[in-house]
């Protein structure tokens, strides 16, 4: 069954001028069954016959017509001959081949297997660069005066058929596949492109020139077809950002830049926010945080955050592509937005009792994102902004130095400490005090705190700390000048160790990797004894029983010196035993052995001279108190009194006042839980701080599920979520537990039946996610929707437009946790819940077949077909999905709970019965391809089994060639062929 006999059998046809039809029936008469025409090469004989002339033979051509509208000859064959004839002189020929192609190239189609449609691609993509070198030969032909008006109906001709074919999203995008599939031959069209752009240069007739630069244009477009993102127009104000930013500034001033800023782009890539907009709601968050900060630290922090930490986020918001804007452009034209704000500018120049927009205008442009013209021109019209503002300056404020500038100045000093700190202590201790005592005064050390922990340095500036603190352990032949120095540096380093703990977060003075037997004093101690929220201490722990002879030598000095002795004392000893050797004082007392007078000279002497004892006492003494009944608790609590209450004699060591105002914010901050739970009230001198912010936040005999509820709709009618809510709702986070807090927020949003409330609410909700994205995140999709989906009771829940805004909120949630769980970004605060075990993920999902999973049996329970579901032998090939073939790690949860959404999300498409659930599959897939951008391989999707391809594409709104090339994964071989069979088969 040679091709001769093809040739022969074409060439009898053409002898005895037999007619298409009749030519068809020999032809099958000839060839019996077996062996298929595109196996024959059937087109390509044919065009081989037809062309062998200056004109083309119209019988011949009549068999191929024929042929193409009976389907003996596939799509992808006749173009692969086509584009095999490269005589382009012949123009007869040409236009009758021109004319074969419009035959089907608008709709073209392919129903056999992957590898077919795989052919269709390549054969497409070589019409594509036939039909370019035709034009490019067309095109250079026109400048022969005798050929031009010939040479340029011939060149409209091709170019009609590159706009025809290119014009259908459809052949561009299995262009787009051939692309991927075979770059050797996307290399060929380019240069055809470069030829034909070249030749276009002759042409004088402007139509013909458009439409040539309209084709390449469309032919430049296709491998980045995917990434084209319309943005949001009709907003003004996005809540998302503003919490994101409010959550940050509020919560995590020491936190890395780096996740916050992956952590807003994801936010301005998924809600489609021009830049101008989405850098002037950072701004307007920094306004309203500044506005709304209580006084003292927190105050300060968000001077810090607004000042030097947000200016150092844009710089790394700057480095990524912009497209084809400059971004310094886009912070210059959010400024002018900003400056049309006026009364919120107004608010916070009051508050801050300086010009805050000049400002950080100067800071911006100090950071290269402001030019200087732009930030003069800025400046004078804010300048002519405040005259007419309402009278900022009152005597009272006239001598209060504004917080920004202090910041600011703050900044360079932090760096300077630094370097002095890293000096031999040995050499000067005394100089080394007078640094230290000067950063004590005033708001010195609060402000020099908040600058570096926006400055990302807060954690080398507690190791220096630590260290100095170690030093102080070395008393070899020391005399009674040098002793209080030493004593006065172990001090000062402990209190201030002790307020970052309280005011940063303990983790911040952690070292990652102590030697063991080597971890420092202070380390040990805060992690042992020092009371914080939400931990509990054992007073009994054997840290507070160390060698019962130093606890006798330190009770007896304390009882019988008239004063503490400082030479050659083992600070870091005293502060280990003074929890026993209260132990013993208060059993005296409780005992009678000691009057009230000896405990006051007991407790002056521990307060005295060295604060850092009282600290130590009072952490032990507010473990002892929670173990005691009513009525035991008056003695202990009568002892914390009398060490908070400072000593006032002469006799005390240097810096006494300033590190008492320490040592006194340092106890109420411990001692706050105990004595809300004992009703008892204690008179801590006041520091002209503020007491202890945002705490105690709950309203009392209240439950807290309807906090919650109140709490999540005044923030909705609001419409942003203020620092204020975001703590309770951390609060009743870490009170309710993930699960509560997560389900009573879904049920909530699926109460909402108006669709802008239901978008606001997943603008909202996500924001407040942000507290806990990657738990929450867990849950939601493991937990809650599988829940929703799988019982048909609570489908109706699903309907538009709240099943619609829970599903916006599911894929916001996934790709925001995805993406920030690949790079191992947990925030601190997140670090100290409860972590679920992956154990409850591997038992609740096992994702081995041979066992299955909870969620199949849920499945199986409503399917007719429950056989198929949930059988043991259950073929891997029908879950095959992108992230096996990239051999993504199962035993994460995240991985698994995506996965076996994905395995749910697939067998509801396959499912007989349909309803809103499966409306909310397909809402669920549409959002997923709006956030996807171009190119991000390895994404949720990944999870997403190959076979569900070809069940959305029977979905109405995701029949598309776009939303087919989005899904699925064109890096793997497997993926392009998954993506040609369902785009051919549209």
């Amino acid at each position: 069954m040679k091709v001769v006999n093809l040739k022969q059998a074409i060439l009898q046809a053409w002898k005895e001028r037999w007619s298409d039809y009749q030519w068809a029936i020999n032809m099958k008469r000839f060839f019996p069954r077996g062996a298929t025409w595109d196996i024959l090469n059937l087109a390509e004989a044919l065009l081989e016959q037809a062309m062998i002339g200056p004109s083309p033979n119209p019988l011949i051509l009549s068999y191929l017509k024929y042929a193409i509208s009976s389907q003996m000859v596939s799509h992808s064959t006749v173009l692969t001959a086509i584009s095999k004839f490269d005589d382009f002189s012949r123009d007869l020929c040409v236009q009758s081949l021109l004319e074969i192609m419009d035959m089907f190239c608008d709709r073209l189609s392919c129903h056999g297997k992957a590898e077919e449609c795989i052919g269709l691609c390549r054969a497409l993509m070589s019409a594509l660069n036939w039909l370019l070198r035709c034009a490019a030969f067309y095109a250079e032909k026109v400048k022969e005066t005798l050929e031009q008006a010939a040479a340029e109906s011939q060149l409209k001709m091709c170019l009609e058929r590159l706009e025809k074919m290119l014009s259908s999203t459809k052949n561009r995008a299995l262009i787009h596949i051939a692309k991927l599939e075979e770059t050797s031959s996307w290399s060929a069209v380019e240069q055809s492109l470069v030829k034909l752009g070249e030749n276009l240069n002759n042409l004088s007739n402007s139509p013909l020139r458009s439409q040539a630069d309209d084709c390449v244009s469309l032919i430049k477009s296709i491998p980045t077809m995917l990434s084209v993102h319309s943005e949001q127009l009709n907003k003004t104000g996005f809540p998302t950002v503003h919490a994101v930013v409010l959550l940050e500034g509020t919560m995590n001033l020491t936190g890395e830049t780096q996740p916050l800023v992956e952590q807003l782009m994801m936010v301005k890539r998924m809600q489609r926010i021009p830049s101008p907009l989405f850098v002037l709601e950072i701004w307007k968050a920094c306004f309203v945080g500044l506005i709304e900060s209580p006084e003292g630290t927190e105050e300060l922090k968000w001077t810090a955050f607004t000042f030097l930490k947000i200016p150092q986020v844009l710089v790394k918001l700057k480095k990524y592509p912009q497209g084809e804007k400059n971004f310094t452009e886009d912070v210059n034209c959010a400024f002018e937005f900003l400056l049309k704000l006026t009364p919120l500018l107004d608010k916070a120049d009051q508050r801050c009792n300086c010009d805050c927009t000049s400002l950080l205008l100067q800071e911006c442009s100090k950071q290269g994102l402001l030019s200087e013209a732009n930030m003069n021109n800025l400046i004078d019209k804010r300048t002519a902004d405040r005259e007419h503002a309402p009278c900022l300056k009152s005597a009272e404020n006239a001598n209060i130095q504004p917080n920004p500038g202090l910041i600011l100045r703050a900044e360079p000093t932090v760096t300077n400490i630094l370097k002095t700190m890293d000096a031999d202590h040995s050499k000067s201790p005394e100089g080394l005090l007078g640094v230290l005592g000067h950063m004590l005064s005033g708001k010195s050390l609060d402000l020099l705190l908040a600058a570096a922990a926006a400055t990302g340095k807060l954690k080398s500036f507690a190791r220096k700390f630590i260290k100095l603190n170690e030093f102080t352990k070395h008393i070899t032949g020391e005399g009674s000048k040098g002793a209080p120095v030493r004593a006065l540096l172990f001090d000062i380093s402990f209190l201030m160790l002790c307020h970052v703990a309280q005011t940063y977060g303990s983790e911040v003075i952690l070292s990652e990797s102590s030697p063991p037997g080597e971890v420092p004093f202070f380390e040990t101690w805060m992690l042992t004894c020092m009371p914080e929220e939400g931990k509990i201490l054992n007073p009994d722990h054997p840290c507070f029983r160390p060698d019962s002879t130093k606890v006798e030598s330190l009770v007896a000095l304390l009882n019988n010196s008239s004063e503490m002795k400082l030479v050659q004392m083992k600070w870091h000893e005293v502060c280990l035993s003074i929890s026993a050797a209260i132990l013993e004082i208060l059993n005296a007392w409780e005992n009678s052995v000691l009057t009230f007078e000896s405990i006051q000279k007991i407790t002056d002497n521990i307060k005295g001279k060295v604060c850092s004892m009282a600290v130590c006492a009072v952490a032990w003494l507010v473990a002892h108190v929670r173990m005691l009944g009513l009525d035991e608790r008056e003695k202990s609590l009568q002892m914390i009194r009398q060490l908070a209450t400072p000593l006032y004699g002469e006799n005390t060591l240097q810096f006494y006042n300033e590190r008492v105002v320490i040592m006194s914010s340092i106890l109420e901050h411990m001692c706050a839980d105990v004595l809300q739970q004992t009703a008892t009230q204690i008179k801590f001198p006041s520091t002209g701080m503020d007491t202890i912010p945002y705490w105690n936040l709950l309203p009392p005999k209240k439950p807290i599920k309807e906090v919650l509820m109140n709490m999540f709709t005044k923030v909705l009618e609001k419409g942003w979520v203020d620092s204020h809510s975001i703590h309770i709702f951390d609060t009743l986070l870490h009170m309710g537990g993930v699960y509560w807090f997560c389900n009573n927020l879904v049920k909530e949003l699926l109460k909402e039946t108006r669709k802008e409330h239901t978008l606001r609410a997943v603008e909202l909700l996500y924001a407040i996610f942000c507290l806990d994205m990657q738990q929450l995140t867990l849950t939601l999709l493991g937990h809650i929707l599988p829940n929703l989906l799988t019982d048909s009771s609570k489908w109706h829940t699903l309907m538009d437009p709240p099943g619609k805004a829970l599903a916006k909120l599911s894929v916001w949630c996934a790709l925001s946790s995805y993406s920030s769980h690949n790079k191992g970004q947990a925030s601190a605060r997140q670090k100290k819940r409860h972590r679920e075990d992956i154990e409850d993920y591997i038992n609740l999902f096992p994702l081995d077949d041979t066992q299955p999973s909870k969620l199949m049996r849920l499945l199986s329970s409503n399917e007719e077909d429950s056989n198929i579901l949930s059988s043991p032998n259950r073929s891997m090939s029908s879950s095959l999905s992108a992230s096996q073939l990239h051999t993504v790690s199962m035993r994460d949860p995240l991985n698994r709970v995506l996965a076996n959404l994905f395995l749910l999300i697939s067998s509801i498409l396959g499912a007989k019965t349909a309803g809103t659930h499966t409306q909310f599959v397909q809402w669920f897939m549409e959002e997923c391809v709006d956030c996807l951008e171009q190119g991000s391989r390895g994404s949720i999707l990944q999870f997403m089994p190959f076979t569900m391809v070809s069940e959305l594409v029977k979905v109405s709104t995701m029949s598309s060639p776009k939303i087919v090339l989005a899904i699925t994964d064109l890096s793997l071989p497997l993926g392009r062929r998954v993506a040609a069979k369902a785009i051919a088969a549209l």
